[in-house]
């Protein structure tokens, strides 16, 4: 299996000996060693992944760098952080997906997230299996646990992924911004309760609602 590690916030090296990465599509700075690269179609889920995504909206470009030696991704000098996969799931906005590894099943799936994010469609991307993702966000991801006990609510323009048995429910009309008084037009939560871990961003996408 490729090895993940990073080199500093926001570089991050993968160690292969024959294995295979997929990562962003452009994002590879450096590589030492032979190395192959490989665009892959929808997001490498086929020609019906791509059919899905141009549907959807839900953006994933994606190559497969495969060889001997260590490559460096990178993107936008954004902060990297990495997500272990134990034969579970981790949602992520495709944007802040930057590579994982070969053996790890990526695909789209309905949530109502995205729509609320960016007004782009329903649909999130889903990586699945067995290995390690790297995730980016805009400054240091804070990850945020969610219990039975303790639900949470998130501005949707600061989600980047997450991970576990969690429920999520999209709502309007109220948002952080909003209950200060300093919001405009409509805006939005999305609110988790469950189970699992919940990556968000020190900084906010423009929303379908506007800055909120």
């Amino acid at each position: 299996m490729a090895q993940f590690r990073l080199q500093g916030s926001k570089v991050l090296a993968v160690d292969l000996a024959g294995e295979a990465v997929k990562a962003k599509n452009g994002a590879m700075v450096a590589y030492d060693g032979r190395m192959d690269f490989k665009k892959l179609s929808g997001g490498g889920e086929g020609l019906r992944g791509m059919v899905t995504r141009r549907l959807t909206g839900e953006q994933m470009e994606l190559m497969e760098v495969r060889g001997q030696g260590t490559c460096w991704f990178a993107d936008r000098a954004t902060e990297i952080t990495l997500v272990p996969l134990h034969g579970d799931k981790l949602h992520v906005e495709a944007s802040n997906l930057l590579a994982a590894d070969a053996g790890l099943r990526t695909g789209t799936t309905f949530t109502g997230l995205r729509g609320a994010a960016q007004g782009n469609g329903l649909f999130t991307t889903v990586v699945e299996g067995t290995g390690q993702a790297a995730i980016m966000s805009d400054g240091p991801a804070v990850v945020l646990r969610v219990s039975p006990a303790y639900p949470l609510r998130v501005d949707p323009g600061a989600y980047v992924a997450h991970t576990g048995k969690l429920r999520q429910e999209f709502q309007s009309g109220v948002n952080f911004r909003t209950v200060l008084g300093e919001g405009s037009g409509e805006s939005f939560q999305i609110r988790f309760e469950g189970e699992g871990l919940v990556y968000v961003q020190p900084s906010e996408r423009n929303t379908v609602g506007g800055q909120l």
